[in-house]
């Protein structure tokens, strides 16, 4: 068993002091010096992938196999963040008047911190660290105290690149940790990803303290699906997003508006591949999904199902008091499909943050899209099909930030930001890409006039 302390007020308070110290020699290292270890990490991160992956799984319960993608998809932000000295430039206008020239610079925040989760602790981390010091940042990590190995880990890594010291900085903790963070006056901006109450909560602290702060929050995310999508391929993409790491993760699908025909269609086919999932612990071979995270976690989602039920919802395949042999002590719950999911029901509005798919009907696109634009969420929504026409009116209509067309995990890419809508975001700027440098950079405009000796 490994035990992490949780980190004081004061130890917070000196870890920011070290990311102050070494801001003004950080923020006069060239761009191009910057990102030279950010190169390293990456080629540290692929030599320890193997290491870093089953760490993962070990103490947040994936399979081998979503630990190792996980850790691509956060090596992709450090490659994209390479390519800073190009990202980070401003623009220019000679004579806006005549002798007077003008530009716009962008120059560093300051101290940055990201309180991060733990469904996906490779992954967000990389979503904010590479982007805030190669735009010549310091940066604080305070990631969940559930999952604190894989964070150590990745600064031992960040430790061989050599970069100069104070540049980032771990602590771990719980709320007080976090509040020392929101309330110190030389952090300039925080990230985010977490549940909507606690986004709310992060976002209201830091912005009254006088911060930039970007907080991506829950989500409860629809895929319409429609009688002219494919049943086989569309079946096993909606199942892997929804039972797809236990279904504890942002964009995972948690309901599912069948229109007209799809019911009929695609009910049983998603039973069926709900039942033959294989559930167990994520280094055993085979194994597809493995538990959740703690048994509060749990205990909660078990009594979420159960409340859907007594409001009306049928069980076509029911996951709970799952057992699986050999590793009887552990959070597993096994993928449970509930039909007739009231909209406005518990079930129909409320983030289970487990391998949990809802059902609802509609005879209608129509009807569906105004489902998906009820919603107090706006993270993901999605829709099978084989119709141009209705992709289109879907991209152009749905609610959310991030749209799928015959996909069930629309996360972008690197380059692209991390939307979000609604209750599922709370800020201006998102992670990833342009947004990344726009939130961690300054903007100066400069206007020059040089008289005639």
């Amino acid at each position: 068993m490994v035990h992490v302390p949780l980190t004081p007020a004061a130890e917070v308070g000196r870890a920011v002091q070290a990311a102050a110290n070494a801001f003004p020699e950080w923020r006069e290292t060239p761009a191009m010096e910057r990102v030279q270890y950010l190169f390293k990490l990456k080629r540290l991160l692929d030599e320890n992938l193997d290491d870093l992956a089953r760490t993962l799984t070990n103490e947040c319960g994936k399979t081998y196999q979503e630990s190792s993608d996980e850790l691509r998809r956060g090596i992709q932000n450090v490659e994209v963040a390479c390519g800073i000295p190009l990202m980070i430039q401003g623009y220019n206008n000679e004579d806006v008047a005549r002798g007077i020239d003008e530009m716009m610079l962008r120059q560093p925040l300051g101290v940055v911190a990201a309180i991060t989760p733990f469904n996906f602790p490779g992954m967000i981390p990389l979503w904010f660290l590479p982007f805030a010091i190669a735009c010549g940042n310091t940066f604080v990590l305070k990631p969940s105290e559930r999952v604190p190995m894989t964070a150590g880990k990745l600064f031992r890594l960040l430790e061989q690149t050599g970069l100069p010291k104070g540049v980032v900085n771990l602590v771990n903790g719980a709320r007080a940790a976090v509040d020392a963070l929101l309330d110190h006056p030389a952090v300039r901006a925080i990230s985010f990803v977490g549940s909507t109450p606690v986004a709310k909560y992060i976002y209201g602290r830091a912005t009254a303290n006088g911060k930039r702060a970007q907080c991506q929050g829950g989500a409860k995310n629809p895929v319409i699906l429609l009688p002219d999508a494919d049943v086989e391929s569309t079946t096993r993409i909606v199942a892997e997003s929804a039972f797809g790491c236990a279904g504890q993760r942002c964009l995972a699908v948690s309901i599912a508006v069948t229109v007209g025909e799809a019911r009929r269609m695609f009910t049983q086919p998603l039973v069926d591949v709900a039942a033959s999932r294989v559930v167990g612990y994520g280094l055993d071979s085979g194994v597809q999904m493995g538990p959740v995270i703690t048994a509060e976690s749990k205990a909660r989602i078990e009594r979420l199902i159960e409340t859907g039920i007594r409001e009306g919802a049928r069980p076509a395949i029911d996951g709970r008091n799952a057992s699986i042999k050999g590793r009887e002590k552990g959070n597993f719950i096994r993928p449970t499909i509930l039909e007739d999911v009231r909209p406005e029901g518990t079930l129909g509005g409320t983030e289970l943050f487990g391998p949990v798919l809802g059902l609802i009907h509609v005879n209608t696109v129509e009807e569906a899209i105004r489902l998906v634009n009820s919603s107090t969420f706006g993270n993901m929504a999605c829709l099978f099909t084989s119709s141009g026409a209705a992709a289109r009116k879907f991209r152009h209509e749905a609610q959310a930030g991030n749209i799928g067309i015959n996909v069930g995990v629309a996360a972008p890419m690197a380059f692209y930001p991390f939307s979000g809508w609604k209750d599922s975001f709370f800020g201006d700027l998102h992670g990833q890409g342009r947004d990344a440098v726009e939130f961690y950079t300054d903007k100066k405009v400069v206007i020059e006039r040089w008289p005639a000796s």
